[in-house]
C-alpha cells in the first residue's frame, strides 16, 4: 500500500505513511508504558534488558550465564564507541586550541600531565570501589554513568573555554573583519613577497596584516580565563574518558561467560575503532563551510556538539542493556564453583545452566582454558564472582602487592600507551607543523596559520584511518590468536606500529600520514584487547603464577577483576604523565615535532621486548 502511495503521490505521500506508522507505534508504546519515558529509562537501567524484564522473578539472571549474540556484544560495547568519539575530538583539537589561545608548546604538554596525575592515583581505587559497590543497580554501571557526566562537562567546556573567558573579562582581540579597508602600499611594504591585491577592498579577514603595523593595536593572544576553562574541560574530558573505559570493560566481562571474553573484547575494540574513525572523520570535515558550522558557531563547536549528542546516545544504549547481578547475590553464589549443592540449600538464586557449566567436564579444552600434563588445573569458571571474604581493604592492598604476571602486563601496557599517546595527543600538531610547515602561533588569517589549520584537518583524516584500521584488525585478532598464539600477536602488533612510526618520521609527507597511520590502528587494537584478555583469563582460571615446569598454580591472594582491569588501564595515565613532563622539552631541544613519532618508534620497540616476558598460559 505504501509503495502505491509513494508511486502516485511521490515523496510527500511516503512521508505521510511514515508519520502514521510512527504515531501508531508511539501510541502502542505509550499504552504499555503509561509511566512515561523518564520512568521507562530508569527501569531500563535498574531492570536490565527487555528479556530479563519479561521474567516473572526479579532474581532471574540467566542472561549472564549464556553465550551472547554479536548484536548483544555490540550493545554492551556501544559506550566505548561514544567514549572514542569524545576522545577523537579531544586528541584532534585540544592541542591546537591551547596553542591558538596563547599556550606555549612546553606549557601545552604540561596540561596533559594534570589528568594522568589524578587518574593514575584514582583509577585503581575506583576499580576497587566498583568491585565492592553494593548498589542494586550493579557494580559497574553507576561508575559508567558518573564518569560519563564528567565527559559531558568536558565536551561543553573545551570548545567554549575562550568564549567563557571573554564573559569573565578576558580582553577580546582587535576586530578582525575590516569593512572596506583598502590594503595600501604601506602594508604591502611590510609583507615582502606575499601576493596581496592592493586594490582589495571587500570584507576580509586581515588581522594578520595588522600584526606588525604600528598603526593598529598589537595582536592579542592572551586569554587567562579562556585558558583556565579550556584546561579544566581538558582535564575532565581526558580523565573521565579514560577512566570510564575500565568499568565499561569490566561490565562486559561481568555479564558474559569466559567463552565469550575473547569475542566480547574484540567487539569492544571494533566499536572503539569505529567510534574513533567516525569521530576523527567529523573533525576532518570543514564545518565552517556548512550551515551546521554557521549555526553552531564554527568548526570546533560543531564537532563537539555533534559528538556530545552521539556520546549520550551510545552510553544510554549500553547502560540499559543487561541487568547486573548485585554484590550480595554474587557473594551468595561465589562458592557455587566448589559446592553448588550447598549454595542451593542456602537459598541462593538457582541457575541450572550455570551449575551445569561449572560442574561439567573441567578438563575439556577450549579457547582460553589452561590444561596441564597431570590435569590438576582448576575448573573453568563461567562467571567471575568476587570472593566472599574480600573487602575494600583487601582489594586496595592488591593494588600494591601484585604477582609478577600482573606486573609484567602493566609494564608492557605502559610502554604501549606511551608509544600510542605520542601519536594520539600530538599527531595533528605534528602534521600541521612538520608536514604542512604551518605555525599555530601566527595571527589568524595569515598563510602560516591557514597552513597549520589545514594540516590539523588533514591529520584528523590520518587519525580516522588509524581508527578504521583498528576496527578492521579487531575483526581478525581473535582468529590470529587462535592460529598463531597470543604472544606472537601481542609482540607482532607492537613491532608493526614501531616500523610504521619510523617510516612516517622518515617520509613526513601526506601519503605517509595516511598509510602509516594504519599501523597505529594495529597497535591500538592490540593494547585494547590483549592485556584485558590475559587478565580475564587469569581470573577465570584463578591462576596468576606458574611453577618451574610451566604449570599454572592457584594463587591464595584475593584479587578483584575490576581492580586488576583498573590497574592495567591506569597505565595510560602514567604514560601520559611521563610524556607530558618531557615531550615539550624533547620537541624544543630537537626543534621539530618529528621527535613525537620518533619517540613513539622507540617506545613501541621496548614494549615488544616487554611483551615477550608476559605469562600467557595456553593462550
Amino acid at each position: 500500500m505504501s509503495d502505491k502511495l509513494y508511486e502516485y503521490q511521490g515523496l510527500v505521500g511516503y512521508l505521510h505513511v511514515l508519520r502514521d506508522r510512527f504515531q501508531e507505534n508511539y501510541l502502542l508504546w505509550k499504552e504499555r508504558h503509561p509511566q512515561g519515558i523518564f520512568q521507562w529509562f530508569v527501569n531500563k537501567i535498574s531492570g536490565g534488558s527487555a528479556e530479563a524484564q519479561g521474567k516473572d522473578s526479579p532474581e532471574d539472571y540467566s542472561h549472564i550465564f549464556r553465550l551472547k549474540t554479536r548484536r548483544e556484544l555490540i550493545r554492551l560495547s556501544a559506550a566505548v564507541m561514544g567514549i572514542e568519539f569524545s576522545y577523537a575530538a579531544e586528541t584532534a583539537f585540544v592541542s591546537p586550541t591551547l596553542l591558538q589561545i596563547g599556550v606555549q608548546h612546553q606549557h601545552m604538554t604540561l596540561v596533559w600531565a594534570l589528568s594522568p596525575l589524578v587518574g593514575f592515583c584514582l583509577t585503581p581505587i575506583l576499580g576497587s570501589l566498583s568491585d565492592r559497590c553494593p548498589l542494586i543497580m550493579g557494580r559497574r554501571r553507576p561508575f559508567i554513568i558518573a564518569m560519563s557526566l564528567g565527559v559531558l562537562l568536558g565536551l561543553v567546556l573545551v570548545p567554549n573555554g575562550e568564549l567563557l573567558g571573554y564573559l569573565m573579562g578576558d580582553q577580546r582581540p582587535v576586530e578582525r573583519n575590516l569593512q572596506t579597508k583598502p590594503v595600501g602600499p604601506r602594508l604591502w611594504s611590510k609583507m615582502g613577497n606575499v601576493p596581496v591585491d592592493l586594490n582589495y577592498s571587500t570584507t576580509t579577514n586581515t588581522s594578520w596584516l595588522m600584526a606588525d603595523n604600528p598603526e593598529y593595536p598589537k595582536y592579542n593572544n592572551s586569554h587567562p580565563w579562556g585558558v583556565f576553562f579550556t584546561v579544566l574541560g581538558t582535564v575532565l574530558l581526558d580523565f573521565d574518558a579514560d577512566a570510564c573505559q575500565s568499568p565499561s570493560r569490566a561490565y562486559l566481562l561481568d555479564v558474559t561467560t569466559s567463552d565469550d571474553h575473547a569475542r566480547g573484547l574484540s567487539t569492544f575494540t571494533i566499536m572503539a575503532g569505529l567510534g574513533g574513525f567516525m569521530g576523527y572523520a567529523l573533525g576532518g570535515i570543514n564545518w565552517d563551510a556548512t550551515i551546521i558550522g554557521e549555526l553552531l558557531g564554527g568548526h570546533v563547536r560543531a564537532v563537539f556538539t555533534l559528538i556530545t549528542v552521539i556520546f549520550i546516545v551510545c552510553v544510554s544504549y549500553t547502560v540499559s542493556s543487561f541487568k547486573e547481578m548485585p554484590l550480595h547475590l554474587l557473594e551468595l553464589r561465589a562458592n557455587l564453583d566448589l559446592s553448588p549443592e550447598k549454595n542451593q540449600e542456602e537459598g541462593g538464586v538457582s541457575n541450572k545452566s550455570f551449575e551445569e557449566d561449572v560442574i561439567g567436564n573441567a578438563s575439556e579444552r577450549s579457547y582460553g582454558s589452561v590444561e596441564s600434563a597431570n590435569h590438576t588445573s582448576p575448573p573453568r569458571r563461567k562467571s567471575i564472582a568476587p570472593d566472599p571474604n574480600a573487602s575494600l581493604k583487601v582489594y586496595l592492598q592488591s593494588i600494591i602487592y601484585m604477582p609478577n604476571s600482573i606486573r609484567m602486563i602493566c609494564l608492557t601496557n605502559l610502554f604501549c600507551w606511551m608509544a600510542h599517546v605520542c601519536y594520539s595527543l600530538y599527531f595533528t600538531d605534528f602534521v600541521g607543523e612538520a608536514v604542512f610547515n604551518g605555525d599555530p602561533t601566527a595571527p589568524e588569517g595569515s598563510p602560516s596559520r591557514e597552513l597549520y589549520e589545514s594540516g590539523v584537518r588533514f591529520g584528523c583524516w590520518g587519525m580516522s584511518m588509524y581508527s578504521l584500521s583498528c576496527a578492521c584488525y579487531s575483526t581478525m585478532i581473535e582468529k590470529l590468536i587462535t592460529k598463531f598464539g597470543a604472544k606472537k600477536v601481542y609482540v607482532g602488533g607492537l613491532l608493526t606500529y614501531s616500523t610504521g612510526m619510523f617510516l612516517m618520521a622518515l617520509t613526513r609527507n601526506k601519503i605517509g600520514v595516511i598509510v602509516f597511520s594504519g599501523t597505529a590502528g594495529v597497535m591500538y587494537s592490540t593494547l585494547f584487547t590483549m592485556p584485558y584478555l590475559i587478565v580475564a583469563h587469569y581470573h577465570a582460571r584463578g591462576v596468576f603464577e606458574v611453577n618451574q615446569e610451566g604449570q599454572g598454580q592457584i594463587t591464595h591472594q584475593i584479587r578483584g577483576l575490576g581492580t586488576d582491569v583498573a590497574i592495567v588501564s591506569s597505565m595510560v595515565f602514567l604514560a601520559q604523565f611521563i610524556l607530558s613532563m618531557c615531550m615539550g622539552t624533547i620537541v624544543s631541544l630537537s626543534g621539530t615535532t618529528t621527535a613525537v613519532v620518533s619517540v613513539a618508534t622507540v617506545l613501541a620497540f621496548f614494549g615488544s621486548i616487554s611483551a615477550t616476558k608476559v605469562m600467557y598460559l595456553d593462550l
